[in-house]
């Protein structure tokens, strides 16, 4: 039986694997040192807590306008290259965060990392897909981010002791982020590709029309997955101000959930992604958005209850809300990759990027402004949300993949023969000729 142990043994063997993962953990773990007290460290520099939030917004929004020429690189067959940048342009911000300790630098760092965090998920991602090929990909994928996740805890962990000392090391934190950042480009530098074939151009009148046909189910899964985009600042955001606020509990409860439900995703992902492997993506994505549903209408419930049931109550319902999670982020990325035509494969990930980094970027506004006004306010029509966000992906995609099945089979059936992505030869059919190009992916 497959387990986690032998899934990140298999990623460690795919040529390159072992680097990429050297890379992942490193810079994960020096990027979760610093990750949690950027915004203390923003006003210890002379920032408001506002204008630190505002400031990192704004830089993560920026990043969105770097998103579709990531995806464009990567449809012109690089794989290394954007990846490299994503970390370059992180450490650089970071480099500034440390060594221009004012609101300037900070200001311009702050831009520089929404720009390097936003492209990374895109290019990370196709990286991973170039490496492993098709019929590793989901689990390459999981173990990545589990690797991500334990470096992100690790560091946290780390960062806060070391903060525990002062918090003049803040700067310190910052540097080794630059480092681990730059050190993590130098590795992905080396990581040796396979060959890889792209398919030919379609001819310049049919570019346009193709383009948008082929991208129809991938914006569809876009506009779906705005709602379940917000799973994450209802774990660091949401629950805290229902914990703290609502429920007036501790401060132990919200740190205890969010360290519950890092080890979780650490210890379950790669099991649950191996389990569901012969599922359809769809149908697992879809399961997700019932889960993030219903938790966030047991959240509601809690925060209604009161008291310490109700705080209990909110801690017991991290377990549904974390599988719903895991199901997520092990089923969204590879469906958006097999949704899409190989040779626009850069550009369903730029646009599912968008989609979810916009999301990112305004929901700890629309989270912390609807708390406001009642709990009801905000967990009802998230729930809401995500049901129809599940509906769609559910309905929605099914139907224009049965619209589309006729091509889809004749491109499904050259995949299996030789996947896009890994080293295989795709054939293209413009005119009733068959056609391929052959070139080494690039960067």
């Amino acid at each position: 039986m497959t387990t986690t142990r032998t899934t990140l043994r298999e990623l460690v063997r795919i040529p390159g694997g072992g680097r990429y993962a050297l890379s992942a953990t490193v810079e994960a773990a020096t990027s979760g040192m610093l990750r949690p007290f950027i915004v203390i460290y923003a006003v210890l520099i002379g920032l408001s807590a506002p204008q630190a939030g505002m400031t990192l917004t704004v830089g993560m929004l920026a990043g969105l306008g770097a998103v579709p020429l990531a995806g464009w690189w990567i449809d012109r067959g690089a794989r290394r290259a954007p990846a490299v940048a994503a970390l370059l342009v992180r450490a650089v911000g970071s480099l500034l965060l440390a060594l221009v300790p004012g609101i300037a630098g900070f200001a311009i760092g702050a831009v520089l990392i929404g720009v390097g965090t936003q492209i990374a998920p895109p290019t990370n991602s196709a990286l991973v897909a170039a490496l492993a090929g098709p019929a590793q990909r989901a689990a390459a994928l999981a173990a990545g981010r589990s690797l991500r996740n334990a470096g992100l805890g690790a560091g946290a962990l780390l960062g806060t002791v070391l903060v525990a000392t002062g918090p003049e090391v803040l700067r310190w934190l910052a540097l080794a982020t630059a480092l681990g950042c730059a050190f993590g480009a130098a590795v992905i530098a080396r990581v040796p590709l396979p060959r890889q074939d792209v398919p030919a151009p379609a001819p310049a009148a049919a570019t346009k029309e193709a383009r948008s046909a082929g991208l129809r189910t991938v914006t569809i899964l876009a506009l779906a997955g705005i709602p379940y985009a917000f799973y994450a600042d209802v774990l660091e955001i949401a629950l805290p101000l229902l914990l703290v606020q609502g429920l007036h509990a501790s401060l132990a409860w919200p740190s205890g959930i969010f360290v519950a439900n890092t080890v979780m995703v650490i210890a379950l992902q790669l099991v649950v992604v191996v389990r569901l492997a012969k599922w359809p993506h769809r149908t697992v994505l879809f399961w997700s958005g019932l889960l993030l549903a219903a938790s966030y209408l047991a959240f509601w419930l809690g925060g209604a209850t009161g008291g310490g049931p109700g705080t209990v109550l909110v801690a017991l319902v991290i377990v549904p809300f974390t599988l719903g999670e895991i199901l997520y982020t092990s089923s969204s990325v590879p469906l958006v990759i097999e949704s899409a035509p190989p040779h626009l494969m850069g550009r369903a990930l730029a646009r599912w990027q968008l989609s979810y980094g916009l999301a990112r970027a305004v929901d700890p506004v629309i989270i912390t402004g609807l708390l406001s006004l009642s709990a009801a306010a905000l967990w009802l029509p998230l729930a809401a949300a995500t049901l129809l966000g599940a509906a769609t992906v559910r309905l929605g995609t099914r139907r224009h993949r049965l619209q589309r099945s006729p091509e889809r089979s004749m491109s499904h059936a050259a995949d299996a023969g030789s996947p896009a992505v890994g080293g295989s030869l795709i054939e293209s059919v413009h005119g009733g000729t068959v056609t391929s190009r052959s070139v080494k992916a690039g960067g």
